[in-house]
């Protein structure tokens, strides 16, 4: 999440100056993925931030749409002002973004409040949110799905076991004072420190500047150097440094579920968008999602393999 919220700042402060992209990807990175689908339903061109997941899920639609018919084209797009100016024009038909965290944004692009609240835990009411300023900007959103990308804590499996914790609640029942390994920001930041020490009543000694889910932040954790950790929900290593997520039983993390942001007109012309894409919703899991992940970084498959079989063995394709 905090690298998602660092490129939507940016893309809030600039999106008015840029225009949209055409035939090639900003910075010069190529177009990728370029096919057709043999049917009469028109040509699509699918957005990716250019970072593992967001790559991962354009290409799943990219494949789903294909299947439906269309010709379609994925763009890495590494600018994301060009990125929303492009989606936002049609030039890009649909990206993979984050409920909560776009909600939020899309409130301060329209009204310009720079402490927006439309993000919530509950996800229906980020919806509802979300839905006021999509209309505006001429954006519809589409069934959004079960996996989501939060921020998570984690401790060791030896000191959940000593502690006898599977909660952040149980962390801050137990009274004991922790090290926690994060982001610079994270004293700032409402889901990080204060959020912890409001709703979990967490002591907190100590932040180590480490980083976002950064190998840093695991090897604190697994060493002893820090006993928890901010790491993501879809990260599939997690339980490879011996470490164990803590739930956020009381919500503390808004609901940031995948969800496909498509052009209006795009959608209104061409409805079969939705009836191809929806059906990835009910069936990605946080836990696919982190696999997914972890194919693409950790084993080092092709993001146009991984998501191939991934909807071929849900029976998508």
């Amino acid at each position: 999440m905090m690298r998602r919220l660092l490129t939507t700042v940016s893309a809030l402060s600039l999106a008015g100056l840029l225009a949209a992209c055409g035939g090639s990807s900003s910075g010069g990175a190529p177009d990728t993925n370029s096919s057709s689908g043999g049917g009469a339903s028109g040509s699509l061109t699918v957005g990716a931030a250019g970072f593992t997941e967001s790559n991962v899920l354009a290409q799943m639609y990219a494949d789903l749409l294909e299947k439906a018919g269309f010709t379609v084209n994925v763009k890495k797009v590494a600018s994301q002002e060009i990125f929303q100016s492009a989606l936002e024009k049609g030039t890009i038909a649909v990206v993979p973004e984050y409920a909560a965290t776009y909600a939020n944004s899309m409130e301060t692009e329209v009204t310009g409040n720079t402490s927006p609240t439309s993000a919530s835990p509950d996800l229906q009411k980020t919806l509802s949110n979300l839905e006021k300023f999509l209309k505006k900007k001429g954006l519809a959103h589409l069934d959004p799905a079960n996996a989501v990308d939060q921020n998570a804590f984690a401790v060791s499996k030896s000191f959940a076991s000593q502690h006898n914790l599977t909660t952040l609640s149980d962390l801050g029942k137990a009274g004991v004072s922790v090290t926690l390994a994060a982001t610079p920001e994270c004293p700032a930041r409402p889901f990080c420190k204060p959020g912890l020490e409001k709703i979990y009543k967490i002591k907190i000694a100590k932040i180590l500047p480490l980083g976002f889910d950064t190998l840093q932040v695991k090897q604190a954790v697994k060493t002893g150097k820090a006993q928890l950790g901010l790491v993501a929900t879809t990260d599939a290593t997690v339980s490879q440094f011996g470490l164990q997520v803590l739930t956020d039983d009381q919500h503390l993390q808004n609901a940031d579920n995948l969800i496909p942001i498509v052009n209006a007109k795009a959608l209104a012309d061409h409805p079969q968008i939705a009836q191809a894409i929806n059906p990835l919703a009910s069936v990605l899991t946080t836990e696919d999602l982190a696999n997914l992940n972890n194919q693409v970084d950790g084993q080092r498959k092709t993001v146009e393999d991984v998501a191939k079989a991934y909807l071929t063995s849900k029976g998508l394709l």
